[in-house]
Formats: C-alpha cells, structure tokens, sequence
C-alpha cells in the first residue's frame, strides 16, 4: 500500500476514542478475537489470533472470517475521516484470498479516496509470517446525522 495515511485530517478531533468505541460495540469481532489494535486518521489494523474455531476443514482460517476482518478495517479507516455525527456501512466490497491464512492474522486497511457519501478504501491481510494472505477495496456509505451509537 503506497499511501500514507497520515495526509488525512480527520473530521473529528475525537476520531479514535469515537472509532475504538465503536469497534468494542462489535459482537462479531468479539466472538472471532478481533481487536482494533491500530488507528490513525485514514489508517486501522485489525489483529485476530488464530484459533482452530475460526478454520475451515483443511485447518487455513477460513475466508468468510479473513473478509470480516479486513472488511472491519477499511471502515474503521474511512471511519476515522468521517464526522462525530456520522455513521457508515459497507456497499460493496471484493476480496481476493491470495494464499492459506495460516496462523495470526493482521488486517491493514487505509482510505483511497475519501468523499462526501462514498469512501473507496484497500485492505491487505498478512499472515505472522508476513505471508500475503488476501487483499481487498472496498466502497462504504456515510450515513450522515446518524450517530454510531447502539439503538
């Protein structure tokens, strides 16, 4: 991934605590053992240890769960650019699984472009290896004066 994601100003000055937050009200990424383990404007990485729970029948992680996880990167990414006031959701995204995920996993996602409505982000998911495991871009929607906050 080329760039950095520190040429992004967040819209809140509050962004990780906001973000960090968000991320704890995640059932799914607490069932798998996900954690938000780092964030800057434009930028986030979520770490998942591995686990046998988390793996398909020849023992690799299975795909569904690699896309979860760099699924819930690139959104924290764009997330961290968007207004206190705002939430989002995912619209689209595509996934290529480049090799078996064997043993801890680190998603890295980083906005590509950020817009008014829709954010186009990235997301590479390495192994402890540092295997290149899947890549992912991803399109996500503001949902502008509609906080993240449970209902």
């Amino acid at each position: 991934m080329n760039a950095p994601a520190s040429r992004f100003i967040p819209k809140d000055p509050d962004f990780a605590a906001r973000c960090r937050a968000s991320f704890g009200r995640q059932a799914a990424m607490r069932l798998i053992g996900a954690r938000l383990q780092r964030l800057e404007p434009g930028l986030s990485e979520v770490a998942l240890a591995f686990r046998d729970e988390l793996t398909q029948q020849k023992g690799f992680v299975h795909g569904g769960i690699i896309g979860m996880i760099a699924d819930c990167a690139c959104g924290y990414a764009a997330y961290s650019l968007m207004p206190a006031s705002s939430s989002l959701v995912t619209v689209e995204y595509k996934i290529n699984i480049l090799a078996p995920a064997r043993g801890d996993l680190l998603a890295r996602g980083e906005v590509i472009r950020p817009g008014r409505t829709l954010s186009v982000t990235r997301a590479e998911v390495h192994d402890q290896h540092g295997a290149h495991v899947a890549s992912m871009q991803q399109t996500l929607m503001m949902l502008a004066d509609t906080p993240d906050v449970p209902d």
